[in-house]
This record gives C-alpha cells, structure tokens and sequence, in this order.
C-alpha cells in the first residue's frame, strides 16, 4: 500500500505524423478508427493516453465511468474527510478551550495566546512542501494515517500542558505532523479523479473544515458538561479527548485507505485500468499516472504562473478562514458578552453550517462546468459584505449576521485553490509540488491571521475586519486578472506549431516540459 512503486519504464511516443492528420496549427483532427485504444492498453507501462496533440486517444463508456466514480467515492472520501474533520478539530480547538480557561489557567497575558497560534504555522509552513514530497515517496496510503496518528497525540499532550513553553512545544508539533494533512490528501485525491471531478471531491473533505468548526463547538460544548475526564478538567477534557477519537481513527485509517488504484483490492483489473486511463487520457505526452520524482516537472508545479497566482489567492483567503477558526469564540462573546461560556460555544455553530453548504455547492458548480477561476470571482463579494457590515454596524444582530456571509464565501477557496492549481499542470510530480506550494502560501495566511485579531483592536476589531476587507477585495481582483491572463495565453499557445516545438526532444524531455508543452491549455 505504501511502497514506492513507480512505472519508471520509458518507450518512446510514436510521433509519426501525416500531413492530413493536422491543421495549419499542428492541430491534431483525431481519427476514432485509426487512434482508439482500449482502457487496458493506455493503462500499460509506457504508453500515453494523448497523442502529442494532447488530443485523448481513449473512449470511455459513461456508465462504466459512473459506476467507477460512484465506486471510488464510497472508499475514498469518507475516510480521508473523517481524518481531515479532526485534522481541523485538532488545530481549532485550542478557541473553544481559550473560552474555558486556557489563557488563565496557562497564566498568559497580552500577545501570549496570538504567539502560541502563531507558532503552529511556523513548522505549518516550514514542513509543508517536505510533507507532500515525502507523502508522494512513502504512499498516501500510509503517509496520512501515520501524521494523522501524529497530530491526535499532540493533541492528547496538550492536554497536560502547564505553561506557555510547553503549550508552544506542543502547537510545534501539532503544525509538523498536520503540513501534510491538506496538499496530501489533495494530492492523493489528484489520482483518482480528472480535472472537472476533483474540485467537488477535494470539498468533500475540505467541508469538514467549516463542520469542524459547528462540530467542534459542540463537541467542546458537550465535554465541558462533563464533571473530569479522569483527573482532568475543563479545558483539558477537550484536547484529550478529541485528541484520543482523533488517533483511533487514525489506526483505522492504516487498514482502510488504499493507496493507488493499482493496489486497490475492491477493484476489478477492468476498473484498474480504466481509473488509470481516465487520470492518465487528461496528462499531455504522459506514459504513466505515477511517475518517478523528476526535479524538472518539480520545479514546474512550483514556477508554474497560475500555481503562483492561485497560491496567493489562497494566502489571502485563509486570512480570513483561519482566523475565523481561531477567533470565532471570541467574536461571538464580544457579540453575545452575557451569555454563558456553553452558550457562546454553541452560537459558533450555525454559520459554519451555512459556510459548509457553500463549501460544496461552488465545487459542485466547479465539477459541473469544469471551472474554477469564475467561482473565485463568485465567492469573494460575499467576504466583502461581510466585512462592511463588521466595520459599518455595532448592532449584536448585523455582526452576528455578518459572519454567515465570511463562512459562506471563505471555505470553498481551499477545495477551488487545490483543485485549480492541479489542473493546471501534467504530472504527478508537477501535482505533489503545486499542490504543495498552494497550501504552503495558504498557510502564510493563517500566521497572518494568528495576528489579525489583536487584544488592544476589541470588541469592534477594526483592524481585523479591515485587513480582512482588503484581503477579499484583493482575490476578487486578482481573479479577475488571472482569467484575463489564462484567456489570453492560451490563444498565443493555439498559434504555436507543435511539431516544430518538439522536433529533437526526446520522450523524457517532452515529459519534462510539464505546463511549458505547446498543445497543454490552461484550465480556467
């Protein structure tokens, strides 16, 4: 399930050509009777799935394809979205238990607790790339379990923690183990579906995010009722024994989640070689789903413009997310001052339940119309008037109302940004390390947001909402931009002549050229 097993055999492309087969342009104008291969022969070792066209040289039956997905879905996503829900209670929980005491118990004052935050994104950012290298050379299949196993017991330690040097150790910790938790399964996911699937499937798991946040306050809300949890109490019950569900479902995870569809077991060899094809029909020039770790292609999913550009706009966004995830209790009791602690937990719930239907409603849209970039576009105006109502209003009600419009447009981002950056380059390689870089950058965002809610800015937060009024307005216009920028590319890359573009290079380096191939198109 783990070990590294890739096709690393490489043939040469046939790259014979007639002149009645192109355009002008090199356009390949594809010949169903000459150039169709069967499902099982473009899922061999060595051989592509496009010509160097980029047009597909397989048929897919529909239904198979529905049967297959339906299939895949079943054993794929609830696992790695059960780990992602307490991936993000883990991280999270640390708001509900400041509402219980954890600063006083900890004797932390002024900036203590934004430091403490702060130092989970800084091994966050740091091990992020690392993670999803080592997640491609290990296997997801172990890879997630065993960092998952990793963050619950942090969690657990936290638990039993008695000041602010031994909490940030512990927040240390927790942000190595959980860099590969995102990009990993993200990465993962990218082998089993195309292009327009995978948006909708990556909000599967990315929706536990905002669940987390309605799940996670009721949770702490419940434990909090409870008397001790052996001899711990208050807080300390909510990180144990999140911590404890969190690590058992991570044991499970080991037994559970398959690592490729070549070692699948509840596939038939049909279905193997047809999941193949399918992932394998959408990668230009490529001769195998999994290929060996290229420097070249790696460094093409880091430098690629819209990998960049996209992971940027997730920097801007998680801003926003992270610090509604951290800072939600507290604008909720700065909103609600006299209600009782429970009370304010629960209060926390409903607009991440609402930010969690649009999670998966703009993904659906995604998967759908095989767009991305317009759904950025889509979401960003409604983080803005969220934020001009923070600013403009100190009436509880408005305020409150305010964060079901951050939820709503905030929480798609992470499915959208992963998704985008991974359709937007050819080889596993390529898709380990933009899907990396992404989240890296994201996560920029979320240490930026361990600093946007500060003591001194309460209870309005000017500071806070403003940044995050600028950071929304800034993704709506550089969404804007990049759709712009991908349009227009794309019509100097239909003049391009093909032929001329790789004549000389050998299958190795026309795999190389990664996005830089001249019949690749962005994906918008």
């Amino acid at each position: 399930m783990a070990v590294p097993d890739y096709d690393i055999e490489e043939k040469q492309l046939d790259s014979t050509t007639h002149d009645s087969d192109k355009s002008d342009h090199g356009v390949f104008n594809h010949k169903e009777e000459a150039q169709e291969e069967s499902a099982h022969e473009a899922a061999e070792r060595g051989r592509a799935a496009t010509d160097r066209y980029g047009q597909p040289l397989v048929h897919f039956d529909a239904a198979a394809e529905a049967r297959l997905l339906w299939k895949i879905d079943l054993y794929i996503v609830p696992t790695v979205s059960l780990l992602y829900l307490f991936c993000f209670i883990d991280r999270a929980n640390i708001g509900n238990a400041k509402l219980a005491g954890f600063e006083k118990d900890l004797g932390m004052a002024g900036y203590d607790y934004n430091k403490v935050l702060s130092i989970f994104y800084i091994s966050y950012i740091l091990f992020e790339i690392p993670s999803n290298v080592a997640c491609k050379y290990f296997g997801p299949g172990w890879f997630i379990p065993a960092i998952s196993l990793g963050f619950g017991i942090c969690s657990i330690c936290t638990a039993f923690v008695h000041n602010i040097h031994s909490a940030s150790g512990v927040r240390f910790l927790l942000g190595m183990f959980e860099a590969g938790m995102m990009p990993g399964i993200a990465y993962y996911l990218s082998r089993w579906y195309k292009r327009s699937e995978l948006a909708f499937r990556l909000s599967l798991y990315i929706v536990m995010a905002p669940l987390a946040g309605a799940f996670g306050g009721l949770l702490a809300s419940g434990i909090l009722k409870l008397s001790h949890f052996g001899g711990l109490h208050t807080w300390r019950m909510i990180f144990a024994i999140e911590g404890i569900i969190t690590s058992a479902v991570s044991l499970i995870a080991f037994l559970t989640l398959t690592d490729r569809p070549a070692t699948a077991k509840w596939l038939s060899q049909e279905e193997k070689d047809l999941c193949i094809a399918r992932v394998k029909a959408e990668r230009v020039g490529a001769t195998e789903v999994l290929d060996k770790f290229d420097k070249p292609k790696f460094l093409r999913g880091i430098f690629s413009p819209v990998t960049l550009s996209t992971a940027f706009i997730f920097l801007l966004n998680n801003v926003t997310v992270q610090g509604l995830a951290f800072f939600a209790p507290t604008i909720v009791k700065t909103i609600y001052p006299k209600n009782s602690v429970i009370s304010q937990q629960l209060h926390t719930v409903p607009p991440y339940v609402v930010g969690a239907f649009f999670t998966v409603l703009f993904p659906f849209i995604s998967w759908k119309v095989d767009r991305r970039n317009i759904l950025f576009i889509t979401s960003a105006p409604l983080m803005m008037i969220g934020y001009i109502m923070f600013l403009a209003s100190k009436e509880p009600m408005v305020r409150y109302g305010a964060t079901f419009f951050i939820a709503s447009g905030a929480f798609s981002f992470g499915a959208l940004c992963n998704a985008q950056v991974s359709a937007n380059v050819v080889s596993d390689t390529a898709r380990s390390s933009a899907i990396g870089v992404n989240v890296m950058l994201g996560n920029i965002g979320g240490l930026i947001s361990t600093w946007s809610f500060l003591p001194f800015d309460g209870p309005d937060y000017k500071i806070g909402n403003g940044l995050n009024l600028a950071t929304s307005t800034t993704i709506l216009l550089l969404s804007i931009v990049l759709l712009l920028w991908m349009t227009v590319d794309n019509k100097k890359r239909a003049k391009k002549d093909i032929d001329s573009t790789l004549a000389g290079l050998s299958n190795k380096q026309i795999q190389d050229l990664d996005w830089r191939h001249p019949a690749f198109r962005w994906r918008p």
